[in-house]
């Protein structure tokens, strides 16, 4: 991973040596429940008063900074999904705002069933590995391998690609599969990326004949990149989401979609992305 964004000492202030981590990898530790206001010094230029009040009061997960600093690199916050329009989602671009402002990547992944504590420490702990694995490749010199192509071998014996966040959803449904819990046991899925904006990825796996199950997970990571496609990350997290709920296939039966109204909806995201020039990525879709 390589941060695009810079750590503007003079706006960010450093997380006191003090304060025990919740995680510690590849030279970084980080830090739950802050708020944004707290690792800033003071209302940076070019931010209103009523900008900075309702942006400093918004909670991160998970700060992530520089062991031998203190100073925040990154940090990440799980959200529920919320309409266009909404409160939830003008906090969301005075947050962006002043996160940009200051030189803090901020990692926003929207989905409504991730967003545990331990599910934000380990998506933190995989973009920092991917991040150095990065940093220690030189695709000029032959290292054409990407962090999520790594095959090895997987939870069921088989080989695929290790650093796949899905990986242990796939082969839960596999296992679901042969148990006669599910009608298919394959996990679907695409993603998309909107220029300069948001990813957005889709997973699903067919419950019952004709009966799919359905996540959807968008990433917002401006200003930051770990050497993972952002889409292919969205449609991983959207398979990770995915084997969350295929644990309690009971509780799903309520939550099933029509195999052609997927199909539908499938259809229609493509037809919007012909209707911008240049501003959507279309990057993989398998809705067989």
């Amino acid at each position: 991973m390589t941060s695009t964004g810079s750590v503007t000492a003079s706006w960010l202030r450093p997380i006191p040596s003090g304060t025990t981590p919740c995680l510690t990898r590849c030279g970084h530790v980080g830090y739950a429940g802050r708020r944004l206001g707290e690792l800033v010094q003071g209302r940076p230029p070019g931010v209103t008063g009523n900008q900075w009040s309702t942006a400093g009061r918004a909670p991160l997960d998970l700060v992530v900074s520089a062991a031998d600093t203190g100073l925040p690199r990154f940090a990440v916050r799980f959200t529920a999904p919320a309409p266009d329009g909404s409160p939830a989602r003008r906090e969301e671009r005075l947050t962006d705002a002043v996160s940009a402002a200051v030189g803090l990547p901020l990692l926003r992944i929207e989905s409504p069933t991730l967003g545990g504590a331990d599910q934000v420490r380990r998506f933190a702990e995989y973009v920092l590995d991917a991040r150095a694995y990065a940093e220690g490749t030189d695709p000029d010199a032959g290292d054409a391998v990407g962090f999520r192509d790594i095959v090895g071998r997987l939870p069921d014996g088989r080989r695929g690609p290790v650093n796949d966040l899905g990986a242990l959803a796939r082969v839960e449904a596999v296992e679901a599969y042969v148990a006669g819990r599910l009608a298919d046991p394959i996990v679907r899925g695409l993603h998309v990326r909107w220029t300069d904006g948001p990813a957005e990825g889709w997973g699903w796996v067919e419950v019952r004949p004709g009966r799919c199950l359905l996540e959807r997970v968008r990433l917002t990571s401006r200003g930051f990149s770990c050497g993972v496609d952002p889409g292919r990350l969205a449609e991983d997290l959207a398979a990770l989401a995915l084997g969350e709920r295929l644990r309690d296939l009971d509780a799903v039966a309520s939550s099933l979609v029509d195999r052609e109204e997927l199909r539908r909806r499938v259809r229609a995201l493509a037809a919007r992305r012909d209707s911008f020039d240049g501003g959507f990525a279309f990057d993989h879709l398998c809705a067989d």
